[in-house]
């Protein structure tokens, strides 16, 4: 009969390994400085923003939290991750946006698709400079 030590100990290991919750390496976010409360992004250096279906998770230095920039195949959103149903983070699933704790669902534009939130995700201003630059102003407060 194993113990709950025996468990941790093989969990600690697996962990270590990097075989436990491969899907962890997605919640993996780049990290970004931003300068006067802008990110700018060289879409060249993040080909995972390539295409309609493409993302970006970032960690700002500084910032509380993380933001998601996602293409749209039109341009460039860039969304808070937590749920504003309960402050879950929500999780990027093609098309869409996914709360993992109360099935909250959004658009890749943040609007809710079906509830129980019934506010879309803050946004944040995102514009595409004539050289192909992203720049997202994260001092933004009119946000939803």
């Amino acid at each position: 009969m194993r113990t709950r030590r025996d468990f941790l100990k093989i969990a600690a290991a697996l962990a270590a390994a990097g075989l436990v919750a491969p899907g962890c390496a997605s919640v993996v976010a780049a990290r970004v400085r931003p300068v006067d409360g802008r990110v700018r992004l060289d879409p060249a250096e993040h080909p995972g923003l390539a295409g309609s279906g493409g993302f970006l998770r970032l960690q700002p230095d500084g910032f509380s939290g993380q933001v998601y920039v996602l293409s749209t195949g039109e341009g460039y959103v860039a969304l808070s991750p937590i749920c504003t149903h309960l402050g879950c983070t929500v999780e990027i699933q093609g098309a869409r946006l996914e709360c993992p704790c109360h099935g909250s669902t959004y658009d890749r534009g943040g609007q809710v698709l079906r509830g129980p939130a019934e506010r879309p995700l803050r946004s944040f201003p995102v514009r595409t400079t004539p050289d192909g630059i992203i720049e997202i102003d994260l001092t933004w407060e009119g946000a939803p």
